[in-house]
Order: structure tokens, then sequence, then C-alpha cells
């Protein structure tokens, strides 16, 4: 999902704080989530200064040379960010009803977290699933692209997320597979919809989407024992082109953090990536919600971030896990509904994301998240 979708905090020296954040504790600004987990920011520092009164006979001026190429692209900047201030806000995202969780036929066999009902901890182990598993991964990630498409194709105005949700499970079951949202730590859909200023993990519900709307739908399957995770970020009817470049640089970022991405490769170079064209376009990095390993496990080791960080660890061919930046135009931080799923930017706000799943090889990477 978050996206896997986990609206957990998570620390890597406690599950137990892991678990509290879904039961509807205080999350600390600093803790991260699986997601973008998650089902997984602290805000960027400001920094002001006072004006300084200077004698005028001790008043000194210097001046930096910029080059022609410096100089328009901070032009460029200046621009852009006043687009970005004019971007107008769709009305608040208000809670819809939820109907009853739909049913999945006896013969379909089940992840291990459905019928516990209980939010696994974050396993510590990569997922490396080898070439027998890699063909099942394989089959797993092309379904997840296959329904994402078609959920896709489900956006217009008067539709409901219940439907868009309805269809998507359909489609999963008809192919033998298990919506792996479902049921996930008690989430109670099969795929999550998240509309403008939700951030991730929207719960489907009877809300009509309307023109002008912008929807992430994270669609996860879980197929012969395997994960295939995937979102993208759909335009409801005539949509702001503010709303419009939010979701083409998030889908940059997450190219440009995928291009890194190899053998022995650092994993703090995708979230420095994805940082680094976010900000030049005037846009910020959620970091409460993060990418994970999937494979035969939802959610696993190693934890991707997509802001700039000192973490450790290199990549390792064979594995397998998710990219799924989560841009915001406004502020990165966040408020989460009484469900303790659905996460809205605290200023109301659009946000916009995108997921793949991808492989590692020797030599780059591959995104199975394609059909």
């Amino acid at each position: 999902m978050a996206s896997t979708g986990l609206l957990s905090s998570f620390s890597p020296s406690s599950s137990l704080q892991l678990r509290s954040s879904f039961n509807g504790d205080y999350v600390s600004p600093s803790s991260s989530f699986i997601g973008a987990a998650p089902f997984a920011s602290s805000s960027l520092s400001l920094l002001s200064g006072q004006k300084n009164s200077y004698p005028p006979r001790k008043l000194h001026v210097s001046a930096k040379k910029v080059s022609g190429l410096e100089e328009a692209i901070r032009i460029r900047r200046m621009r852009e960010l006043e687009k970005t201030s004019k971007v107008r806000r769709n009305p608040p995202l208000r809670r819809g009803r939820v109907s009853p969780r739909l049913l999945v036929p006896d013969h379909i066999p089940r992840p291990p977290y459905v019928e516990s009902g209980v939010l696994p901890d974050i396993s510590p182990e990569f997922q490396i699933p080898g070439p027998e598993g890699i063909v099942k991964m394989r089959a797993a990630c092309e379904l997840a692209a296959r329904v994402l498409n078609f959920a896709g194709t489900l956006v217009k105005p008067s539709v409901t997320t219940n439907e868009i949700d309805k269809a998507v499970h359909d489609m999963i079951v008809e192919a033998g597979a298990y919506p792996s949202p479902l049921g996930y730590g008690g989430f109670p859909k099969s795929v999550c919809t998240s509309v403008n200023e939700c951030m991730c993990h929207g719960i489907p519900d009877s809300r009509q989407l309307q023109s002008g709307d912008i929807i992430n739908i994270d669609v996860t399957v879980y197929l012969d024992g395997y994960h295939g995770d995937t979102s993208r970020t759909f335009f409801c009817g005539e949509v702001d082109e503010g709303f419009k470049r939010l979701v083409k640089v998030t889908e940059e970022c997450l190219e440009r953090g995928i291009a890194v991405c190899k053998d022995g490769a650092s994993f703090k170079k995708i979230g420095k990536r994805i940082s680094e064209h976010a900000e030049k376009n005037g846009y910020n990095v959620v970091e409460r919600f993060v990418g994970h390993g999937v494979g035969p496990v939802f959610h696993s080791e190693p934890l991707i971030y997509h802001y700039r960080n000192d973490g450790p660890g290199q990549m390792v061919e064979g594995q397998t896990f998710t990219i799924e930046p989560i841009l915001t135009i406004g502020t990165t931080e966040c408020v989460t509904w009484p469900d303790n799923w659905t996460t809205l930017t605290a200023d109301g706000g659009v946000a916009a994301q995108c997921e793949h799943t991808i492989l590692i090889t020797r030599t780059g990477s591959e995104i199975l998240t394609k059909c």
C-alpha cells in the first residue's frame, strides 16, 4: 500500500511504538510510517532572523557574482512558487459512509495477518525472492499493475470511491488473488483511495468524486504467496493546472529515485535524488511515510526514506522493495482521522503520490509493477 498504507509510527528499535500509533496514540512529528506503508515527517525548519540596522558610515554592501544560468534558474523557481501559491483549493474532504467489508472466496489463500486482525511487526529481513520466487513476484506485480490501470478508468465525476473499491476487489478475486489491504491491521477495504489533501491510506466510502479532484489509488495483491504493490494519482474531470504539475513532478521524483538503484548503491541516494527534484520545483517531500521491502511479507526492511538522510545500508541484487514518494504543495505536517488510517495534510493543501515495486539487478533495477 503508501503506499501500502501502514498508518503506524515506526522506529527501527521499537515495534511497540508502531503498535501504539495504530491504536490512536500521539505520534511525534519525527516518526516514520510504512507506506508511503505504510500501510508509514517532520516539517522543514524555517530560519528567520531580525532585521539589522547599521550606522550609515559602517554600511557595507557585497555581491556574489552569479552566472546567467544560476540567475535564470532562480527566476524560474520564483515564478513556479508564485504559480504554486495561486493553486486553488477544492472543498475540504469529508468522511462518507463506509460499507461493510467485502468477502473473499474460501479457496483463495490469505496472507497470515488476515485472520488475526493484528497489525504485523515490520519484518527485519530483506525480501530476496530467488529465481522461483521472482517468477511469482513478477506475476503478482503485473496483476497489481493491471488492476491499477483498470481502477484509473473508473475515475469520473459522481463515481464513489466505494464503487472503485468494489470493482478492484472483484478483479483481484477473479484473478485468484487476495487484496492485501483487506484486514491488514483492521483496514476495512480492498484498496486505498486518497483524494486531494489525503496523503495516503484513504478508506473508500460513499463520497462521490468531483470534477477537479485528484485521487491516489493504491493497489496491492497477494498472489501465490507474494505481494505486488503499486499506486498512481489520477485526475477527475477538469483539474487545476497546479494540481497536474504537482502530480507530474511526483512521478518524476519516483523515476529519479528508481534511476539510482542498483546492486551496491546506498539507500540514501534515493531520498537525496527525490528531495533535489521536489525542492527544485517548489514542493515538499513528506517524511512520515516510507517505502519498504515487499515479497512474501507485505512490509519489511529496508525502509526507504524519500527525503535526505544518512541512513546506512546498500542495495543487494535480487532484492525487492517499493519506492513511493508523497509530495505536497504546502506543509508536510499531517492529521489522522479517528479511523486511524486516513491521513490528511494539516493545512488542507493537496498531496500526490506514486509507487512502484522494483527488483534490484547487478547493473540497475527492474520495475515489476508494469504491464
